[in-house]
Formats: structure tokens, C-alpha cells, sequence
């Protein structure tokens, strides 16, 4: 059986419901993992996604900010929750699906400021990661998990449009790079695009807004993830090869997210 993983920072579910249901009819995900709902529970249009045939639904909500949902074609399970947030915020979101716990993240921004005494939400941030860290660190490796979302940190020179310029910038920081790799080695995480798409080829899944033709000024950063552990590591390369990409041309359609659709298939 192919599960087709999808992740996407949506910037509003209900603004760009007519969106995810073009997405879905074009991509077919299996498991749609979102970000930034910016709704609370019963204001999701779950209607609208079983419409699309995606009717089970695990929702995080939040009045106007953050939210996270998994929207699935098959039978939701509840999975181990995370609550990795001081804030108390919807930004995780967990569910088991054919068997394997789906971990669904909005990890903060950070602000303006890549200083922790000095910026409360950067280390808000760094606080998030290590959290984190320190939970996958206990799961064993072997079991089938995955890490999807907006993770808010773009690791690699090439997954930013200018590495000496974004080393500075809150997203590719030194700190912040070293804080998602730590997560990454918790639990060996197999970095589902870049397997598919090595490096050094670019690669990016969200453009700012302010640029009127985002392929023009192209840039852009790569920080929404589909992350596997090894315990999945033969479904993803059954077919001989890994199969994710990053679906820039969403970004393309009329009032658009900033964030692109992210998507990784597994052979179970």
C-alpha cells in the first residue's frame, strides 16, 4: 500500500480551504498534515474535508493564532502526545495512522533577535527543540514515527537563498542549525526530500510575501520537514528510490500560502 504524506503551513484553513481541496484532488495525500489553521476546533470545516475524502480529522486549535490538524483518508488512532510547548500553544499535533505515530509541528519563529537572554521567543524556540529532543531521544528508534511540519529552521547552505546573509538571520543561525540537528541524530531522523533531492541542488518551500514574483527574486528557505525514523526506512525506499518533492507550484496559484506543500510517499 503507497501512504502519501503531506505537510503544508496553510496560513489559514479556512481562507485556503479551496486550495487544500485542489491540492487534494490533484496530489491524492493519504495523511495531510497542517499548519496555521489560525481556528479553533469546531470552527475547522471538517464537512469540507470529508468532502475531499480526507474525513478523519485530529485538530489542536487556537483562536486566531498557530493550529495545527491531520486530515486523513484512513482511520485516525490516538499516538503518545507531545506537549513540548511552555506557552501552552497549538502547535502539536499527534496521531496514529496504519500504524505509525504522525507528529505534527508548528515550532515557533523566533523573532527578530537570534539571542536567547534578549529574546524571549528565540528562546522560546531553542527551548521547543531541545524539549523535543529530549523526547525522541527516549523513543526507540526502531518504531515507525514520523516528524512532519514547520519546523521553522532551514538546516542546510542550500536550502537558503543566501547562506552568508541568512547565517545571521533567525531560521539558519548557527544555534539554531545545531539545535535541529541534535533533534535529527534523538532518533536517527532520515530527512525524507533531501534523500530525494541531495544536496548542493537548492531547495526551498517557503517565499516571503513582499516579493511580487517570488520565482523571479527566488528567495526563498526550505522549513517545512517530512522527517522518518529508521524503523521506516525500507517504506520509503521500496520502489528503489525515495519519492518526495516540494509542490512550489502551489505557490503560484491565486492568493497563495507563503508555504508550499511538502509530500513523501512510503510503500507499507
Amino acid at each position: 500500500m503507497r501512504l502519501r504524506l503531506c505537510t503544508w503551513n496553510v496560513n489559514s484553513v479556512r481562507l485556503r480551504v479551496d486550495h487544500i481541496a485542489r491540492f487534494v484532488a490533484e496530489q491524492a495525500p493519504d495523511v495531510l498534515c497542517l499548519q496555521e489553521i489560525k481556528c479553533r476546533e469546531g470552527e475547522f470545516p471538517t464537512n469540507a474535508f470529508a468532502d475531499m475524502g480526507l474525513p478523519h480529522v485530529k485538530i489542536r486549535g487556537q483562536k486566531g493564532w498557530h493550529g495545527v490538524a491531520i486530515a486523513s483518508r484512513l482511520p485516525l488512532e490516538d499516538a503518545q502526545p507531545l506537549d513540548v510547548c511552555r506557552e501552552g500553544h497549538a502547535r502539536c499535533v499527534s496521531a496514529s495512522v496504519a500504524g505509525i505515530a504522525v507528529h505534527n509541528f508548528y515550532i515557533p519563529a523566533g523573532g527578530d533577535v537570534p539571542d536567547r537572554a534578549l529574546n524571549p521567543k528565540f528562546d522560546h524556540k531553542l527551548d521547543f527543540y531541545e524539549k523535543l529532543t529530549a523526547e525522541m531521544a527516549a523513543r526507540d528508534p526502531r518504531a515507525p514515527l514520523v516528524i512532519s511540519g514547520d519546523l521553522n529552521v532551514a538546516p542546510s547552505e542550500n536550502d537558503v537563498w543566501n547562506h552568508r546573509y541568512m547565517s545571521k538571520v533567525v531560521s539558519h543561525t548557527p544555534v539554531e542549525i545545531e539545535a535541529m540537528e541534535k533533534l535529527k541524530a534523538s532518533a536517527g531522523f532520515i530527512d525524507l526530500v533531501r534523500a530525494a533531492v541531495p544536496e548542493p541542488q537548492k531547495l526551498f518551500s517557503w517565499w516571503s510575501y513582499r516579493a511580487a514574483d517570488f520565482r523571479a527574486s527566488n528567495r526563498g528557505l526550505r522549513l517545512d520537514h517530512l522527517w522518518i525514523t529508521p524503523g521506516l526506512k525500507d517504506a520509503a525506499h521500496r520502489l528503489g528510490s525515495v519519492a518526495a518533492r516540494v509542490h512550489d507550484d502551489v505557490r503560484e496559484w491565486e492568493r497563495p500560502s507563503d508555504h508550499a506543500p511538502v509530500s513523501a510517499d512510503l510503500m507499507l
